[in-house]
């Protein structure tokens, strides 16, 4: 993960907060605000270890409660003051009943609602958490595994928007010591999988592109969606856009223009 020593940094929804104490310890940004979803009850109830106290203890701010997609829960927090914005592994909250379920995916499927909790992060980030004058970065960190690999991040999130896709590098966990990558909702570390970092900014010309990879499978002959290519026919192609994985995709990427249909109308 690239991170310059004059960024002032923001990290969103750090389950443990074990990424933001590693973060300030060992790359040192000039600046480091930490948040978490849950209260501080709850933090410091479910999770055994957690990095609290490490973080208030040397001077960085803890926002707990803090909803990216929610600007009520934003009063702790100066707009405009930063330059960088992290997202760890986003995952939407598991539903706490059923009928929670039902309810939430009755319109959209839960890969639609994942999309839409990236896509909210994006625009909020640009539209109130980053400097104008400043580095004004964006990160996801993913897994190159089911389900959030069907999430087309490098292609889907930014749709519609003037936020640019820079690239992408591998995020190496062995450069954060003390890292742990959490379950959602749960007191257990998550076996380590590839991890990538997306990149993003509203500035199409900056110069971290220069340092990052570029995406892949973007070419005629091959499959964004289902990231696979090129291939070495034009029967091989058919094949695959006949396959249960593609047409999956296709389904998914059909809900999402709707959602940003009925974005479009509300707007």
């Amino acid at each position: 993960m690239i991170i310059d020593k004059t960024w002032r940094v923001l990290t969103i929804g750090d389950g443990d907060l074990s990424f933001s104490a590693s973060l300030l310890t060992h790359h040192t940004p000039a600046a480091l605000t930490a948040t978490v979803l849950d209260t501080r009850d709850t933090l410091l109830g479910k999770y055994a270890h957690n990095d609290y106290q490490t973080l208030l203890q040397q001077d960085c701010p803890v926002l707990c409660s803090f909803d990216i997609t929610d600007p009520s829960s934003w009063s702790q927090l100066a707009m405009h003051s930063f330059d960088l914005v992290i997202f760890q592994f986003p995952l939407i909250p598991a539903f706490k009943s059923h009928d929670e379920f039902k309810e939430k995916c009755k319109e959209v499927h839960i890969n639609t609602l994942n999309r839409q909790l990236l896509r909210t992060f994006l625009i909020h980030s640009f539209k109130h958490f980053l400097d104008p004058n400043g580095a004004r970065l964006c990160y996801i960190t993913s897994k190159d595994v089911k389900p959030y690999k069907e999430w087309n991040i490098e292609n889907a999130l930014n749709m519609r928007t003037e936020i640019d896709y820079l690239g992408w590098h591998n995020f190496d966990i062995n450069l954060f010591p003390g890292y742990k990558v959490r379950n959602v909702d749960r007191d257990k570390h998550v076996k380590d999988t590839k991890g990538i970092t997306y990149v993003w900014s509203d500035n199409k010309q900056h110069s971290l592109k220069a340092q990052l990879n570029a995406a892949l499978y973007q070419d005629a002959n091959s499959c964004s969606l289902c990231a696979t290519g090129p291939y070495n026919s034009e029967e091989e192609k058919q094949k695959h856009f006949a396959t249960k994985k593609h047409l999956n995709m296709l389904n998914y990427e059909a809900m999402w223009e709707l959602l940003l249909d009925r974005e479009s109308e509300q707007a």
